[in-house]
């Protein structure tokens, strides 16, 4: 038996350790360690709710509009507010575009490298994979032209011995099989998914003033207001200057990402043997179109042991099914919850630090244990796109089935929807779910247009705090997963405040009854030929884009400085 440690993960946000113990060629146990202390709730504390959001988007570089949504719905939430129509089209063309660039980046710049080997891709004929692109989609960019100039590129580029991003890739792995004009194919892809990204974040930047860490949220609505007469407001002009952008994306993300990501998958397909792991999963509907949260484009719900006919909905931003279902525990994380370590409600939840070193069978992580009805879940985008299949989505449904069909031509043979149950599978529902989104984007700018056409221009309603103490909860289906974050508001000033955050549920410790979280479920059985060579842990663990700045947190009470920037 042999003994693995990564420590860090890289292309990843955040500090993430991997410890797996592997023998005769996989992995028979596994444990997950996020290496930073989580503070920001007690930050939070005493502070105005109104001001949460701010504080909260600050959680992470990567994932900051989430968290600004989710803070301002918590609190909505307690107060039982109505949020104007406007507001909430508007911040559904945020969260969607938001999504696009996540997933977009996820598989050509943070995942995809995994599998794709840059330096096969310099031995491939630029004809021969302009012809296999071709095959694939009628995307206009796979032209012989435009491959062989990004060959000369990345040729250029390599022969500078200056590798950049590419410094740290496995080349030449045992586990890399796929075909030069295959890796090139990507590797095309992966510089024009720079251009494709920016779009989507110049949505969000106009209907937010910025990007990351939006300005334009408020308890009660957005700050934009609507005048088709002013030019300080948000304009006809503006709008349409939104729509251009989202016209972009739709070409990229269905001709070039959904394509790459089922030829891809049906290469690897053995790789939908392996990162099962866990299959309880949660997701929550997302994109509201009414003002009290009832009604959403998105669907979403729990789907008990891979049983998609036993799929339970999860129906409004009130759901009680949802609100009573989620507890963290911290019986192998470095807290301690006064009275007692068993798990509780986020509402009842504590952030004390406990920090005992990494014990394998005691505390080994700064990640807390969510469990949802006590069994431990996964969510992501295999949990939306499968909860969204079952219940019917139509989009869901029709870009699923495209991507496994393009993987069954490719592979040669049938891939059933079974096999999204996997490391590669997830990977898979990613794209589909980028697919989803941009369709998204373009029915929530139809909505604001409409709803504007009819002389609505209310962006929101002020925010009453009632003496006494009110609780409140706020999700959204976040690029990583389901997202929530739940307040107790007393006096109008926060008295207590958790965030329990996708890659909380997926890279979570092993919990008060000791089972272990989907990270590490999702590493049993996985293949390692070279122990000094992890890339198999990577794929698997990748495949869920872990985000452990989101996931835990850093604070120092004494004030002093964490890190200082000069400018020259």
């Amino acid at each position: 038996m042999t003994r693995i440690t990564i420590d860090p993960i890289t292309r990843i946000e955040g500090h993430l350790r991997i410890d797996c113990e592997v023998e005769d060629g996989k992995v028979t146990n596994a444990w997950a360690s996020g290496q930073m202390w989580r503070g920001i709730e007690t930050i939070l504390q005493g502070r105005d709710p109104r001001d949460a959001w701010v504080f909260t988007q600050r959680i992470c570089g990567v994932c900051t509009t989430v968290h600004a949504i989710v803070s301002v719905r918590a609190v909505e939430n307690a107060l039982d507010m109505e949020i104007p129509l406007n507001a909430q089209y508007i911040r559904n063309l945020i969260m969607a575009a938001h999504g696009v660039h996540d997933h977009i980046v996820h598989f050509y710049h943070l995942a995809g490298l995994d599998w794709v080997d840059i330096v096969s891709a310099l031995s491939a004929d630029p004809a021969a994979t302009a012809k296999l692109g071709q095959s694939l989609s009628g995307y206009r960019r796979n032209s012989v032209q435009e491959i062989k100039a990004i060959k000369d590129k990345l040729a250029s580029f390599v022969g500078t011995g200056q590798l950049g991003v590419f410094a740290s890739g496995y080349w030449g792995h045992p586990a890399m099989k796929l075909p030069p004009e295959v890796n090139l194919l990507a590797a095309v892809h992966y510089l024009q998914a720079l251009e494709y990204q920016r779009s989507a974040n110049k949505i969000v930047s106009i209907l937010g003033a910025k990007t990351p860490h939006i300005q334009n949220l408020a308890v009660g609505g957005v700050a934009n207001p609507i005048n088709p007469e002013s030019q300080s407001t948000l304009t006809l002009e503006r709008l349409y200057a939104v729509k251009a952008e989202i016209d972009k994306l739709g070409e990229f993300v269905n001709e070039a990402l959904i394509p790459d990501v089922g030829a891809v998958g049906a290469l690897y397909a053995d790789w939908t043997q392996y990162g099962k792991g866990i299959t309880n999963y949660l997701s929550v509907p997302d994109m509201p179109l009414d003002t009290k949260g009832t009604k959403f484009e998105l669907p979403g719900g729990y789907i008990d042991n891979g049983d998609l006919a036993g799929f339970r909905p999860i129906t409004s931003h009130q759901d009680a099914y949802f609100r009573d279902g989620v507890k963290e525990g911290v019986k192998h994380a470095w807290y301690q919850y006064e009275g007692g370590d068993q798990a509780r409600h986020p509402w009842d939840g504590q952030t004390n630090p406990n920090y005992t070193d990494f014990q394998d069978d005691g505390k080994y992580s700064w990640v807390k244990s969510p469990t949802f009805y006590d069994k431990r879940a996964q969510v992501g985008p295999l949990a939306n796109v499968l909860a969204m299949y079952v219940a019917g989505h139509e989009p869901t449904k029709r870009h699923t089935e495209r991507l496994l069909g393009i993987a069954s031509q490719v592979a040669g043979s049938q891939i059933p929807i079974d096999a999204l149950h996997s490391t590669i599978g997830r990977t898979a529902a990613r794209a589909v779910r980028a697919a989803v989104l941009y369709e998204s984007l373009q029915n929530q700018w139809q909505l604001l247009m409409d709803n504007i056409a009819k002389g609505d221009f209310d962006t929101y309603n002020r925010p009453n705090f009632p003496k006494g103490e009110v609780r409140g909860f706020g999700f959204h289906e976040a690029p990583r997963g389901t997202l929530s974050h739940w307040a107790v508001i007393e006096d109008g000033k926060i008295k207590n405040y958790q965030a329990v955050v996708p890659t909380t549920w997926n890279a979570g410790p092993r919990d008060d009854n000791d089972q272990i979280g989907p990270y590490e479920a999702s590493l049993l059985d996985n293949p390692v030929v070279d122990p000094e060579l992890p890339l198999e842990v990577l794929r698997t663990v990748h495949s869920f884009d872990p985000c452990l700045a989101c996931a835990i947190h850093m604070v120092d009470d004494q004030r002093r400085p964490i890190v200082r920037v000069k400018a020259h």
